[in-house]
């Protein structure tokens, strides 16, 4: 895997590709346990919207720091985007509608969305990190 330094508009601050992985790791792994979790208990209560707070920031913050990550496997576009960057996008659009959709009481849409995000932007995009030339492919299967 190649390995590059992205400056992120800072002449201080340059990261790898893999400080940025491990970063998006670090915050998506929890991300997969909470949002399992929370599809899982009851909805409503204190610990749900606790803990759904919590997955929202961190699925923004993830969704965030893989926008710096450019596409490593397929095709490029717009500068270093791949497609594997739409559920970014996904995540990006998703959490703060699903947020203002609760804030107004309107539970069906809530739910529809925070579905979507967690079988999109986690179970389907992090599927794709397990097929050939990605980092967890090569972790696990090689």
């Amino acid at each position: 895997m190649q390995i590059e330094k992205l400056n992120i508009n800072h002449p201080q601050i340059l990261m790898s590709y893999f400080d940025l992985m491990y970063l998006h790791l670090a915050t998506v792994v929890p991300c997969f346990i909470i949002g399992t979790a929370l599809l899982i208990i009851k909805k409503g209560t204190p610990g749900h919207k606790k803990w759904g707070r919590l997955y929202m920031t961190l699925m923004l913050i993830t969704a965030t720091i893989t926008l710096f990550m450019p596409a490593q496997v397929g095709p490029q576009f717009l500068g270093h985007f791949g497609y594997i960057h739409g559920f970014s996008f996904l995540a990006i659009y998703t959490v703060p509608t699903a947020y203002w959709a609760i804030k107004k009481g309107d539970i069906k849409s809530h739910q529809r969305k925070m579905i979507l995000l967690y079988f999109g932007a986690i179970i389907i995009a992090g599927g794709f990190t397990f097929f050939p030339g990605r980092y967890l492919y090569e972790l696990f299967f090689n």
